[in-house]
């Protein structure tokens, strides 16, 4: 069963999760180290019995420390999002401003809880002075009885699975959690993808992902690292070139913004690792088969159907943009 974590965020591995599983399963380690822990979607799944959990978000590390000393608990969830929900409905949204603004002021899990699961798209977004600024997305019903108690049993679930092991959360940045590795650790690395537009806590340079190879490296650790190999418009070429040392496995992920087929954008996700994988090949069987225009998959390519009702409502989408002009 796919645990689903309570907090949303955009480039979430949900959909991703199993594989990351299926190709670290048999790997043995005594820590599994996370320095961008994001939702912890990946962790929580994979379920490790010891585990050191990073971020250099303090919001995130806040949450799920105030889940494992039991301060938030899915009773007090369904509490606060029902009385919450029904203030943002009474005020037609414009309760939604009042608690991002109380949550920049002070800071807390359960308004945090409250913005990622009502503001606009599930984006996590700060401004330069830390503040939290995506707007709301205008569905001042948002809070319905059902979404409660759904997000009431993710808050249970994931308190189980961090009581059950032996979880550290640490707030501080992917390089502070470098230098704490050791041989014994398995590192699953999930930076922002570069080359990519992201919208996090903060960006992401050439010279990180330069300092990230570095450090795994020379931790001695066992590593994969998600990114991106390619779309149909570019190639990754940093996987060639700060990577080109990394066994390469890869699965194509579908963006969906149209009901034909050609508007069905493919990305070849990519999870990059110093040992080899189940799915995985070698750094120059995979530049090689980009060169000589061969399948960059090594996974079984997936049939994507988009349901009926689905592609009838993106056709009509698109159809309605193209009177517009848009």
């Amino acid at each position: 069963m796919l645990i689903v974590p309570p907090i949303k965020s955009q480039g979430i591995k949900t959909k991703l999760v199993e594989w990351i599983n299926v190709n670290t399963q048999r790997i043995e380690y005594d820590r599994w180290v996370e320095p961008f822990m994001g939702t912890g979607v990946v962790a929580f799944n994979i379920k490790p019995k010891k585990a050191l959990l990073c971020d250099n978000n303090p919001h995130l590390i806040n949450f799920y420390k105030a889940i494992q000393r039991k301060e938030i608990t899915s009773g007090i969830v369904k509490h606060f999002l029902t009385e919450e929900g029904q203030k943002l409905l009474d005020t037609n949204g414009d309760h939604y401003y009042i608690v991002r603004d109380r949550f920049n002021e002070k800071g807390n899990p359960l308004d945090f809880l409250f913005l990622s699961r009502s503001c606009f798209n599930g984006m996590m977004r700060f401004n330069k002075k830390g503040g939290f600024n995506v707007p709301f997305c205008r569905k001042p019903n948002r809070f319905a009885q059902a979404l409660i108690t759904k997000i009431s049993n993710q808050v249970k679930m994931i308190s189980q699975i961090i009581e059950l092991g032996d979880y550290e959360f640490k707030e501080q940045d992917f390089k502070q959690t470098l230098s704490e590795l050791k041989s014994s650790d398995f590192v699953y690395a999930d930076p922002p993808y570069i080359g990519r537009h992201v919208d996090y806590f903060d960006s992401w340079s050439e010279e990180e992902e330069k300092f990230l190879h570095k450090g795994l490296v020379g931790s001695g650790s066992k590593f994969i690292l998600s990114t991106w190999l390619s779309n149909k418009y570019r190639t990754n070429d940093y996987v060639f070139s700060v990577w080109k040392d990394c066994y390469v496995a890869t699965k194509e992920h579908f963006y969906y913004v149209g009901a034909k087929e050609s508007n069905r954008n493919a990305v070849y996700e990519a999870i990059l690792s110093n040992i080899e994988l189940k799915d995985s090949i070698t750094n120059f069987e995979m530049k090689s088969r980009i060169n000589n225009d061969i399948s960059q998959l090594t996974t079984k390519r997936r049939i994507h159907i988009v349901p009926k009702q689905m592609a009838l409502k993106l056709e009509e989408k698109t159809v309605v943009n193209n009177l517009h002009g848009l």
